[in-house]
């Protein structure tokens, strides 16, 4: 186990909220000769280990792109497979984060997802509600254009309604009406598999968000993956539009 000292300081805001964006689990089966599901398997415990590591070492807000609004324009046996590994994932992990204090939340359109996945989800997130460890959020069905035009959907209902003036409307105001509105921004984005973009994820608020890309793929995701990725965080000097010295 790689040991890691979070920075800390007067000038700069402590780690507490990382994203990543899982990505590479079909060219490691691939690179195999495997079928994609089982590079999506091998992923889930990857989400074990970075779930766990994140815990460990004092992360209070871990949010992971599990499946984007695009992915279901992806062939059906590989989505069916997607869905039937988070069924499993929902069934068979919750109790063991629920023991270790985490809490879990899922954001994303779920209205395209099955019934009883959302009835699973509704309940696990009503049994780890209260745990303060660490909140662990799925992104699920989630696109972050989409997440962009709800909040601008539920302003405008609300000034139609009379309840809000136009003019009160503000970056704070708006921010609370997105999925994530009850969590701080990310401090960290972790991609894997060596690709350098956001796909759509957290497009509101990741702008001020350090942005780390491994050449790692997310099956092969490790503590010490994990570890170098929150060392490179703490070389960098946080300015937030500001000069520095």
């Amino acid at each position: 186990m790689k040991a890691v000292s979070l920075q800390s300081g007067s000038e700069s805001q402590p780690l507490a909220h990382v994203a990543i964006i899982m990505d590479g689990n079909g060219r490691w089966a691939q690179g195999r000769g495997l079928p994609r599901v089982a590079g999506h398997k091998r992923g889930a415990e990857a989400v074990r280990t970075a779930v766990n590591f994140a815990a460990r070492n004092g992360i209070k807000y871990l949010t992971l792109y599990g499946f984007s609004s695009e992915n279901w324009k992806r062939p059906e046996a590989e989505v069916n497979d997607l869905m039937g590994l988070l069924r499993f994932y929902l069934r068979s992990e919750i109790a063991e984060l629920h023991e270790k204090g985490i809490r879990l939340r899922v954001i994303g359109d779920r209205a395209r997802l099955a019934d009883d996945i959302v009835s699973l989800i509704e309940q696990a997130e009503q049994r780890t509600a209260g745990n303060e460890i660490l909140t662990l959020t799925l992104a699920l069905s989630y696109g972050g254009r989409t997440e962009i035009a709800e909040a601008a959907r539920r302003l405008a209902r609300e000034v139609q309604a009379g309840t809000l003036d136009p003019d009160d409307i503000d970056e704070a105001r708006f921010e609370s009406r997105l999925f994530t509105a009850d969590i701080p921004d990310p401090d960290l984005l972790i991609r894997t598999s060596g690709e350098q973009r956001i796909s759509n994820f957290l497009l509101w608020q990741l702008a001020y968000a350090e942005f780390v890309f491994v050449e790692t793929l997310w099956p092969d995701f490790s503590e010490e993956v994990f570890a170098d990725a929150l060392n490179e965080f703490n070389r960098r000097e946080r300015r937030y539009g500001a000069s520095s010295g």
